[in-house]
This record gives C-alpha cells, sequence and structure tokens, in this order.
C-alpha cells in the first residue's frame, strides 16, 4: 500500500489504548508503520535490484519483528533521557515494543492484501504471497480512515476554542480500523465471487491452467480477470454483481512459441529476476537488424492505456544472443539497467 494508508493505520492502531500505556506510542507507530520500506533505498542501485529486494527481507516476519526491536529500542534510550510533559503516560518499554511490533506487522498486513504480494518467510522461503483483494492506491479506505481520525481531530479543535472537554480520538481510531475491516471483508467476497464468475465462464470452453482475479482501484466490484490457458492468457472486465463473465475476452495474449531466442532472454539477470516476481508472464520476442527484442510483462498489471506497459522488462540480444541490453520498469519507460 502506499504511505498514506500505512500512517494512517499506524496512528489508529497507536489511538485504540497503546497512546494510554506509554509515551511516544503514536509517533514510534506511526513510523513503524512505515519503516518496511526503508528497502526503498535499493532503489538507488538500479530497478532491477530495487524489484529484487523491495519487499524482500524488510517485509518478512523475521524483518519486522527486528525493525519493531530496533525502534522501539531507540525510542526507549532517547525517551529515558528527554524530560516527560506534564501528565503524559509512563516510559513503558514493554508497551512501546509491543506497540512497534504491531505497527511494523501492520504494514506486512497491508501489502498483503493486494495484487504486488510480499514474501513473508524471509530468508527461509522466497514464495510469494498475495490476497489480491486491494488496489494499491485505495480511494475509498483512505476516505474512511481519514473520516475516522480526521473528524475527531477537528472536534477537539473546536472544543479546544470553546472551552468544553476535548473529545477522545479512540472511537475514531475504532471506527476506521473497522471501516478497514469491512472493506476488505467485502472485497473478498467480491474477489471470490468474481473467480468463481471466470472458472464457469471457461468451462467446458478451454482447460485454464490458472485464474487470477485482480483489484480496480476504488469501485470494489470492478475486477480484471486473467485466465490463462495452454496457449494464450485472457483478460476479462468483470463485475462481481454481474450473472455472468463477458462471453469474449477483451483481450487474448498468444504465448510464444518456445524457442532458443526466448531461452536466451530468460538466462539474463534482469528476465531471472523478473520472472521470480511476476505471477502471470507474457514474452514477446521480436526480430530486428541488430537481433532480437525479448519484451516481458506481468499481466497482472496491465494497463488499459495500450502506450503504456507497466511491470515491463526488456531484454535485447544479438544475432549470437548474448545479451546487449536490459532493463526494467514499473512505469513502462526505460530505466538503468
Amino acid at each position: 500500500m502506499e504511505n498514506l494508508t500505512h500512517t494512517l493505520a499506524g496512528v489508529a492502531l497507536s489511538q485504540v489504548g497503546f497512546n494510554r500505556k506509554t509515551r511516544y506510542a503514536t509517533l514510534a507507530m506511526a513510523i513503524g508503520a512505515n519503516l518496511p520500506d526503508v528497502d526503498l533505498v535499493t532503489r538507488f542501485a538500479g530497478s532491477t535490484v530495487f524489484l529484487k529486494y523491495h519487499r524482500g527481507i524488510t517485509h518478512s516476519f523475521l524483518g519486522v519483528s527486528v525493525l519493531a526491536a530496533l525502534l522501539a529500542g531507540t525510542f526507549f534510550l532517547l525517551g529515558r533521557r528527554a524530560q516527560p510533559a506534564k501528565n503524559s503516560p509512563p516510559l513503558d518499554g514493554r508497551w512501546l515494543l509491543a506497540g512497534c511490533w504491531l505497527a511494523t506487522a501492520s504494514h506486512l498486513l497491508l501489502d498483503f492484501t493486494n495484487s504486488y504480494g510480499v514474501r513473508p518467510f524471509l530468508p527461509f522461503s522466497g514464495k510469494w504471497y498475495a490476497w489480491d483483494i486491494v488496489f494499491i492506491v485505495d480511494p475509498v479506505l483512505l476516505g474512511l480512515m481519514g473520516a475516522g481520525l480526521g473528524l475527531p481531530m477537528v472536534l477537539r479543535i473546536v472544543s479546544e476554542e470553546v472551552g468544553a472537554g476535548k473529545p477522545s480520538l479512540r472511537r475514531g481510531a475504532v471506527f476506521s480500523l473497522c471501516s478497514m475491516l469491512a472493506l476488505w471483508g467485502l472485497r473478498d467476497v467480491a474477489h471470490r465471487r468474481v473467480l468463481s464468475l471466470l472458472d464457469s465462464h471457461v468451462y467446458g470452453q478451454e482447460n485454464p491452467l490458472r485464474l487470477g482475479a485482480f483489484p480496480s482501484p476504488a469501485n470494489p466490484f470492478a475486477w480484471t480477470g486473467v485466465v490463462e490457458t495452454d496457449f494464450t492468457f485472457r483478460i476479462l472486465e468483470v463485475s462481481a454483481l454481474d450473472e455472468g463473465a463477458d462471453s469474449e475476452p477483451e483481450r487474448t495474449y498468444h504465448k510464444p512459441e518456445p524457442s532458443t531466442v526466448l531461452d536466451a532472454a530468460l538466462k539474463t539477470r534482469t528476465a531471472a529476476v523478473f520472472s521470480d516476481f511476476a505471477r502471470f508472464l507474457w514474452a514477446q520476442v521480436h526480430e530486428d537488424e541488430e537481433g532480437y527484442t525479448v519484451i516481458l510483462q506481468d499481466l497482472r498489471f496491465v494497463s488499459h492505456d495500450v502506450r503504456r506497459h507497466g511491470f515491463t522488462a526488456e531484454i535485447g540480444l544479438d544475432k549470437s544472443l548474448t545479451a546487449r541490453s536490459e532493463w526494467f520498469s514499473i512505469w513502462g519507460r526505460p530505466d538503468d539497467p
């Protein structure tokens, strides 16, 4: 998920009670909810390195536990030297550690809900897991959580101006977290419904190897279905409210024939990293005067805009099948190899 949602989740978790158990809970948990994204520094080493290590060890059970301990320890040591504010709660290392762990773990859970996925069992297993129910930026979720936390803050400011008692932020935090869980439940039901529609659509026509359903940014009932068969990938736009999927796919992507060119491209470093990440890997092989160009795309992230091809790798080979260029980009434009 994007970092605003992570921050709101960390703040909401702190306001359900941790902020009354120990000092610095809200600040520590807001930071902790974003801390696993420290692996974004790998972006400076190039897009392929970023793809390999993003949502890696810092997004694992082991990683979030280590990060939580480091964060709690830092706040505890610095907090012991600071002069506490009047009427502030005590500095409790146990509650601070529990809150930091919950915040970093919430990052892992939120990232698990979208289609990019996480590898929670690193370094013991590099297998990806994804719930596929929430788009990486969900305006509905942001709106619900923002309202739950923002409205009580506005009321608190107004109350201070008129001399009334300060309203608690706890109810707003509970509303935000419950809204998030309710939206996840709705999207999970819709996701299962769409997978059932896709399965019914292809039954008796082709033998599907795999099915996938991926969410839209705002509408919890609008999904993009991917059906993989022996020879094609079929992309359908499906509504969870429909009685059935469309009889004809919106787009069909034909798999390339096996070839030494494709094999050589897939052995390159960029293609190997991308193949490990991609769930619905589609390849195109083009011959040109200098040799061959192999384009790889993950159809989980297929764009309706034909001018954009996100999560794409391109491998250039000469006539002897030696790699002459490699690049990968999330945004569909060449980047530094």
